[in-house]
Parts: C-alpha cells; structure tokens; sequence
C-alpha cells in the first residue's frame, strides 16, 4: 500500500471512529458537512478521497482538528515502552469544566489502549451520557465518584475500580467534598482507531443537544 492510500484509509478510519463514538449517523454527519451520504461512506471505508474544504468541514462538524485527521509519520505504530515520571507533563483542563487530565500512554495508531490520569473538580460534573466503542476501566486513585451506566449508579472511594462495556450509556462525577483523582484506561476495538475522549464526546454531544 503507497503512502496515499494508506493515509487515505488512516483518515478514513479516524472519521469513522469519531462519528460512531458520537452515536452520530452518515447521514447527519454529511448533511452537516455538506456532503453525500454516499461519499462520506466512501471516505471512511478509505475508497474516496477527500479535499482539503471536505476534511475541514468534517473535522468541524466531528469536533475534531485537522491535525488528528492525519498520522504521525514521525511516531512509532505501536508503543513499545513508554515511561512516564510523576514531574513530567501537565495536566490539561477541559475548557469550560474543571475537568483536567493527563495523557499517560498509548494512543499510536495500532495501540488498542490509552491510560490517562483524570481530576475531577468538586463543583462541576459531566453532565452528558456518552457512549462509543470499546471497554474502559477506571480506578479512584482519591476522592469518591460516582459513575452512572445506564440506569444504575456506583459510589466508588480510592482503591475502588469499575470496568465497564463503553458502548453503554455512562457518565461520571465528583461526589467527594474535595477533588478527585482516576486511573483511567481505555481499551479501543481494533476498527475503532482513534475514539475520542469521553470528554471529548460530553462537549459534543451538550453541543448536539442545542436547538
């Protein structure tokens, strides 16, 4: 397979993981986007390729940059080792929520898991169910939160875990009186390259649910 065709697909497969994360259909995303159903089917099964105004008008609408669109040449397909220290990196804040994290490892193209340290602010919670592919397992590092998967909810405190099929409905908040801290690794489907972040997905889907 040439370097097109292969980015080809690689974009194809991202654009797919992403929508069917969101629960949205072909049909709504390419409406939004303003392209045919049929191309867009096209796209993701990496049968078609797109323009540049095509990628981002479907990046836009997804709630994705351009940059995740394409692979990055310079990194490994698979991670081998990776090490992370308790002083490198920062945690990143969710806009508008409280919500920080930090990406522990995984995520390379043809990893199928990504670990990622998350704190939960005290005065906000995530307000949206989300769903999208795969399975994912979280552990209460401090704090207590409660998670919500379908109908049922679970108190956890630290030392606590909960594994759950992602494809459920499940959202998660601080129910502690100071913050919490989670261990959570997610574990991707090996057609689902690329599902996006429960956060990710929450600000979505909030957006979605606007008239």
């Amino acid at each position: 397979m040439d370097k097109i065709a292969r980015t080809t697909r690689d974009i194809g497969l991202r654009l797919r993981a992403a929508r069917t994360g969101a629960g949205l259909t072909l049909a709504h995303v390419a409406g939004r986007a303003g392209v045919s159903e049929g191309f867009l089917s096209k796209l993701e099964r990496g049968q078609a390729a797109a323009s540049i105004a095509n990628l981002i008008q479907l990046a836009e609408v997804l709630g994705l940059g351009m940059h995740e669109l394409f692979p990055n040449e310079g990194a490994p397909a698979m991670t081998r080792v990776a090490v992370h220290r308790a002083d490198s990196g920062h945690l990143e804040e969710v806009a508008a929520t409280g919500y920080r994290w930090r990406h522990l490892g995984g995520g390379a193209p043809l990893d199928r898991m990504e670990v990622f340290h998350l704190v939960f602010p005290r005065a906000k919670g995530m307000e949206a169910m989300v769903s999208h592919p795969g399975q994912e397992h979280c552990y209460v590092l401090a704090g207590e939160v409660l998670f919500q998967v379908g109908d049922a909810q679970y108190r956890l405190k630290a030392g606590d875990g909960i594994l759950i099929d992602s494809q459920q409905p499940h959202r998660a908040e601080n129910a502690g009186r100071g913050q919490a801290q989670v261990l959570m690794s997610v574990a991707r489907p090996a057609d689902a390259a690329g599902v996006p972040d429960w956060w990710h997905l929450s600000s979505l889907k909030k957006e979605e649910s606007k008239p």
